[in-house]
C-alpha cells in the first residue's frame, strides 16, 4: 500500500503543488490524557485540481482541513502554500490568509439571513477589501453558479442546492487560488450533491482553482483528480487520475 501511495503522489507531483502537508501531527487533551486526531499526514495537493479528502466521520478530515485552511495549528509538522508555511505565520496573517487566498465552504452554509444571495456574496468582497469592480465580480460569480435570475432572492426563498452554490459564489468572489470545502453536500439530496461536484470540477478547468473537499459519500469518490482517505488519523491511501 505505502508503494501504491509514493507512486500516486509522484503522478501528482508532475503539476506543481498547490499545497504541501509534512508530517503534520495534531493532539488534543482530553480529561486524563491526549487524544492524537492526526498521525504524520504527509501529501501534497497539485494546482488546479479537485482533490477529495475521503475518510468516515472521526477518521481525522476535517481537523486536516482546518490546518490547511489556518484555523487550527497542528502540534507538529508544516503546511506550504505558496512555499510559505502557514502554521508559522501569526494570527494577523493567518486572518489575512483566509480572507484573500483562501475560500471555505462549510456543510452549514451560515447565509446572512437578511442579506439577498448578491449582498451575502458582495459582503465577502467588503471582508477582503475589495472596493472595485464588486457588482460585476458578484453577477459573473453568482451566473457561473447557475444563480443569475436569482441573485435578489433571500435565502429563505432558495433550496438548500441554491443557498449552498450560493455559499459556493461567496466563496470564490474574491478570487482565492484555494477553496477547502468541508462536507458541502452532506445535507443535499444524491442529485443536488452530484450538481455541487460537478460545479467544483468546472471552477477547477474554468478558473484553475484548487479545491480540497471532504467526503464519506461513496457516491463522490468519482468527481476528485484525486483521492486522499484517511482512516483514524493516518493516511491509508491516495491514488490520483491525472496523466502521468
Amino acid at each position: 500500500m505505502e508503494t501504491d501511495n509514493l507512486e500516486a503522489g509522484k503522478r501528482a507531483g508532475t503539476r506543481e503543488a498547490a499545497i504541501v502537508i509534512s508530517h503534520v501531527n495534531r493532539v488534543f487533551p482530553v480529561a486524563g490524557g491526549e487524544f492524537q486526531a492526526l498521525t504524520d499526514i504527509c501529501a501534497e495537493v497539485p494546482a488546479g485540481v479537485l482533490t477529495i479528502l475521503k475518510g468516515r466521520s472521526g477518521s481525522g478530515k476535517t481537523t486536516l482541513l482546518n490546518i490547511v485552511g489556518a484555523l487550527d495549528t497542528p502540534t507538529s509538522g508544516s503546511v506550504l502554500i505558496g512555499g510559505q508555511d502557514v502554521c508559522r505565520l501569526s494570527e494577523r496573517a493567518r486572518e489575512n490568509l483566509r480572507r484573500t487566498r483562501v475560500g471555505f465552504v462549510f456543510q452549514s452554509v451560515s447565509l446572512i439571513p437578511t442579506m439577498d444571495a448578491f449582498q451575502n456574496v458582495e459582503f465577502s468582497l467588503r471582508l477582503a477589501g475589495v472596493k472595485k469592480g464588486r457588482r460585476e465580480r458578484v453577477e459573473e460569480c453568482l451566473k457561473m453558479v447557475g444563480l443569475g435570475s436569482r441573485m435578489h432572492h433571500m435565502p429563505a426563498e432558495m433550496s438548500g442546492g441554491e443557498q449552498q452554490r450560493v455559499a459556493i459564489a461567496r466563496a470564490i468572489a474574491h478570487r482565492p487560488r484555494i477553496i477547502l470545502a468541508d462536507e458541502p453536500t452532506a445535507e443535499l439530496d444524491s442529485a443536488m450533491a452530484a450538481e455541487v461536484a460537478h460545479l467544483f470540477q468546472e471552477m477547477t478547468h474554468r478558473e484553475h482553482v484548487t479545491i480540497v473537499m471532504t467526503t464519506h459519500d461513496t457516491g463522490l469518490m468519482d468527481a476528485g483528480d484525486m483521492v486522499i482517505e484517511l482512516e483514524n488519523g493516518r493516511r491509508v491511501n491516495c491514488s490520483s487520475g491525472l496523466p502521468a
